[in-house]
Order: structure tokens, then C-alpha cells, then sequence
């Protein structure tokens, strides 16, 4: 239970019982594999290129889940939008964090905002994803990156990683529709509706996320609540 009371406890640990019970799952040697790939991304710098509060949030014009085009300035029109952007359904931290995510997504719209997820993948594993979890926000099919590479997220998976995600059976190039073997740094971006961004977190290990009551915290400092 978090110091809060909450019985689901907070984000960080929901997530460090995910990495418990993948510790469990996976080889030692599978885990410096991760632990080393982030390691050597965060140390390429990447962290540099994710745009940061004070910026202009570029606009998008994505599919969702049905192969609807959803656009961002409309989004954004209705007050803040939450834009959240996640590897894919395969990820578990993503699936954590998106359920944690659901949790103040009231809080959120009785604010006067709205929360959007975006992901590489093909929009029926985009589908999958909103039924999986029961999201009741929109989830977008950003194919090939474009999205979250104007927002400075994406690298490119090293040989290493790309080899122990053939073991267990992990198909990026089916799931996303293309062979770039590219993923978006998981990230929140909070946008105001003149498209300034309020808030941004991006940290180039996917086992962290920002907590969901930091995302609503930007929204109340803008609706000075």
C-alpha cells in the first residue's frame, strides 16, 4: 500500500513489481541485455532532443483504434491534453502505466482536459490495446515514428536487443508494419490549448514512469486549482 492509503499503491510500485516478476521470467544474461541497452541510450544522449516545456507541441492528425483520423488542435481546443506516448501493447511497464493512467482520467476531464496514447503500432493492435484495458481515451497509430520523432523520442533498437526480442517471440515488424526496429522513449507531454507544452517527462529507461498525479498536478497549475 503507497504512503497515500491507496491499495493499488503508487505508479513506481506497480512498476517495480512488474520488474520483480519479470526478473523472475527472464536470464540473468536477458537482463544486462536491457540493463545495458538503456544504459547505452541514455548515455548516446537522446534525452538532448525531447522537446521541453516552454515549446510548441507539434500537431498530429493520426488513426485511431477504428481507422478514425483524430487531430490534435481539436483536441486541444477543449481545454489540455494529456499526450501520451507508448512502445506498444507488448510492453508491460506500458500496460502498468496506461491502467494508472485510466485512474485520473476524471480528474483530468473535470479540469478541462483530455488525454490521448499514441503508439507505433498498427491501429488493430492499437484496438487490442483500448480493449484490453477498457481505455476510454483515445489511442493513435503513429506508423514509422513521425509523430513522436518531431517530439524527439525515437531511437533505434541495437542487434542485441533486437535478437532477445526474437527469442521471446516479440514481432515488431508485424506489430508496427515496418522494419525500421524503432520505438518512441515512452513519454507524457502535457499540451495548453494555445499548444505551449505545460509539463514534459521522458526518460530513456522504460522502466520509469511519471506519476499520474504529477500529470494532473501541470493541468490544476494551468486551471490555477
Amino acid at each position: 500500500m503507497s504512503e497515500t492509503g491507496d491499495p493499488r499503491g503508487t505508479l513506481a510500485e506497480r512498476l517495480e513489481a512488474n520488474t520483480i516478476e519479470r526478473r523472475k521470467r527472464l536470464a540473468d544474461s536477458d537482463w544486462k541485455t536491457i540493463d545495458g541497452s538503456i544504459r547505452a541510450l541514455d548515455a548516446s544522449g537522446v534525452r538532448a532532443n525531447v522537446l521541453q516545456p516552454g515549446r510548441t507541441a507539434p500537431d498530429f492528425a493520426l488513426p485511431n483504434a477504428d481507422g478514425e483520423i483524430v487531430r490534435s488542435t481539436e483536441l486541444r481546443s477543449r481545454g489540455p491534453l494529456v499526450v501520451k506516448f507508448y512502445r506498444g501493447s507488448w510492453c508491460s511497464y506500458c500496460n502498468v502505466e496506461v491502467r494508472a493512467l485510466m485512474e485520473v482520467l476524471g480528474e483530468i476531464r473535470a479540469l478541462g482536459g483530455d488525454m490521448v496514447a499514441i503508439t507505433p503500432e498498427l491501429p488493430d493492435e492499437a484496438a487490442k490495446m483500448t480493449a484490453k484495458h477498457g481505455l476510454a481515451f483515445e489511442v493513435l497509430s503513429d506508423v514509422g515514428n513521425r509523430v513522436a520523432r518531431q517530439y524527439g523520442l525515437v531511437w533505434t533498437l541495437p542487434d542485441r536487443v533486437r535478437d532477445f526480442y526474437g527469442r521471446i517471440g516479440l514481432d515488431l515488424e508485424r506489430s508496427n508494419g515496418d522494419d525500421s526496429w524503432e520505438l518512441p522513449i515512452p513519454g507524457n507531454f502535457v499540451v495548453a490549448p494555445d499548444g505551449t507544452l505545460l509539463d514534459v517527462f521522458a526518460d530513456p529507461d522504460y522502466r520509469v514512469r511519471q506519476e499520474p498525479a504529477e500529470v494532473v498536478g501541470a493541468i490544476r497549475r494551468w486551471a490555477g486549482r
